[in-house]
């Protein structure tokens, strides 16, 4: 089918992809728009995967202050070149970031940031709690496991859903910007501060 300039142009406005991938899309989804996005947007995130690899030597910290001044975040977010850490998308994901930390609070960039013997003591938390409500031993270790999955998600920043759209986790929203600005981006660190509260360090 013909697809005409100005659907390729409103389609570029909606995602940021290139004309050619834009007319591709449109053309693969037969000029529907939801399913040119969605064409998109997986083809972005197979590319990402490809880039995860990829070294991050520039960057940018930002900051965030909240409820009065109680609440602070600095948090470093890093990609491959300096022209990508001074576009607007990049500075805006990076305060989004900023202000998802100040709001729920992860203690844990990723994961393989939590240290071994944290979680072996929720483990010995969670199975104590499975015995103790009479849990049958072969079913113990599977409530354990799932305990553990959940501490992930609510402790581990890539995890947690993202506090402007919850139905994607953080790690979704990197994956995007990656996809998007055509480069590797991490988060190394983030450092919350609370009045009244000790600071909590990630990746310093």
């Amino acid at each position: 089918m013909q697809i005409s300039a100005q659907q390729v142009r409103d389609l570029r406005e909606k995602t940021g992809a290139g004309i050619m991938d834009c007319k591709k899309a449109l053309s693969e989804s037969g000029g529907d728009v939801e399913k040119a996005i969605t064409y998109l947007r997986e083809k972005g995130l197979a590319a990402a995967q490809k880039k995860a690899g990829r070294q991050t030597s520039e960057g940018v910290v930002s900051s965030y202050i909240h409820a009065g001044g109680k609440i602070g975040v600095l948090v470093e977010v890093d990609c491959e070149t300096d022209f990508v850490a001074k576009t607007e998308d990049f500075q805006n994901l990076a305060r989004d970031l900023a202000m998802h930390i100040a709001a729920l609070n992860p203690l844990y960039v990723k994961r393989e940031d939590v240290p071994q013997d944290v979680l072996e003591r929720e483990r010995d938390i969670f199975r104590a709690q499975a015995k103790e409500s009479g849990k049958p031993e072969n079913v113990v270790e599977k409530i354990v496991e799932g305990k553990i999955e959940k501490y992930f998600k609510e402790n581990c920043l890539l995890e947690q859903g993202f506090v402007k759209d919850p139905d994607r986790t953080v790690g979704d929203l990197i994956t995007e910007a990656i996809a998007k600005l055509g480069e590797n981006i991490q988060v190394s660190r983030f450092a919350r501060f609370k009045v009244g509260e000790e600071v909590h360090q990630e990746g310093c």
